[in-house]
């Protein structure tokens, strides 16, 4: 069974792009070094090929996972959700404590769907754990989450579409 895939607009645009990318740009620059590579004749002995195949099958696979993804989206329309409550297309902001070093710092994160994760850029997966356990809090609420780094608390300081 095919997972529903749950975007952003901002997600599904992105997403979109890059399909039209890889069909109108990237195939055409794969075949060209396709057509490069059986210039140089014999086949059994040819790494140019071998290696333009490759990416041939990795743009295709692409191409297809975009495709089965845009078939079973689900865009959250981040106009219609309210900033009482987290949820997918939130950005929130947070102070983080650890309990045990009184250490705390504030960060800021929005919540996408997996397929928009960017976690070095902020954008958290909702089945990730900080994700998951943020939403449906509001600002004020007070969540332990146990993290790799330990047990650490998360106070909801502002949420924002």
């Amino acid at each position: 069974m095919v997972k529903q895939v749950v975007l952003t607009r901002e997600g599904l645009e992105k997403l979109e792009k890059e399909l039209e990318d890889l069909k109108s740009v990237k195939r055409k620059e794969v075949a060209e070094k396709i057509k490069v590579a059986l210039s140089f004749g014999d086949l059994s002995e040819n790494s140019e090929y071998d290696e333009a195949k490759n990416e041939q099958a990795i743009v295709e696979a692409r191409i297809a996972d975009i495709e089965v993804m845009l078939k079973n989206v689900k865009v959250i329309d981040e106009d219609e959700l309210s900033n009482e409550n987290i949820h997918i297309g939130s950005k929130v902001e947070v102070r983080v404590t650890n309990p045990t070093t009184g250490k705390s710092n504030v960060a800021n994160y929005k919540i996408v769907g997996s397929n928009e994760a960017d976690p070095l850029n902020g954008s958290i997966s909702d089945e990730s754990l900080v994700g998951k356990s943020l939403l449906n809090h509001k600002i004020g609420d007070k969540i332990q989450i146990e993290v790799p780094a330990g047990l650490m608390e998360y106070e909801v300081l502002a949420i924002s579409k």
